[in-house]
């Protein structure tokens, strides 16, 4: 199985002054489950290269056997430091496709004419795709075959306000 993920390139939190990237966690957690199922794994950002980590994520509340294990694999830190480019990928070539959360995606990935291009061909091909936590953002501007938002008549899950706020 080849699994495409696909990170975030985007590093500031709005006008706040914060960075912020991908979530650690929730791009770890998924890596070594498929990883560890014998899948083949392709990182892509929209920009290349070492997309930004929320230095949130690394706050010692946020750790889990998954991020201790990412902080000690030294193959999984080189695919992160040279992601391909996101619009160098055709769906074609992937069987599923993954979103790590964080708050990067809802600027960059939510607009990215090759993200949504990507997501949509993943959905026409009746292939999986996953986005967690802030990443469904990415989805905003997803259209179904029928022109339709893709989200239209699902259940579709992220991150709350509430959650936000907490």
């Amino acid at each position: 199985m080849n699994v495409l993920f696909v990170l975030t390139s985007h590093d500031r939190l709005g006008d706040t002054g914060q960075k912020t990237g991908f979530w650690l966690e929730e791009f770890a957690a998924p890596y070594y489950v498929f990883k560890d199922a014998g899948a083949q794994l392709t990182l892509v950002s929209p920009l290349g290269g070492q997309p930004p980590l929320d230095p949130k994520s690394e706050d010692p509340a946020s750790q889990t056997a998954d991020t201790e294990r990412f902080r000690t694999d030294a193959e999984v830190r080189e695919m992160l430091a040279h992601t391909g480019k996101l619009a160098d990928v055709r769906a074609e070539d992937f069987d599923a496709v993954f979103y790590p959360g964080g708050h990067g995606p809802l600027w960059d990935l939510a607009q990215d004419p090759a993200s949504i291009s990507l997501l949509e061909a993943f959905d026409r091909a009746g292939k999986p795709f996953g986005l967690v936590c802030h990443a469904p953002g990415a989805l905003i501007h997803v259209h179904a075959a029928d022109g339709q938002p893709l989200v239209k008549g699902r259940k579709v899950t992220g991150f709350s306000n509430s959650e936000e706020q907490a």
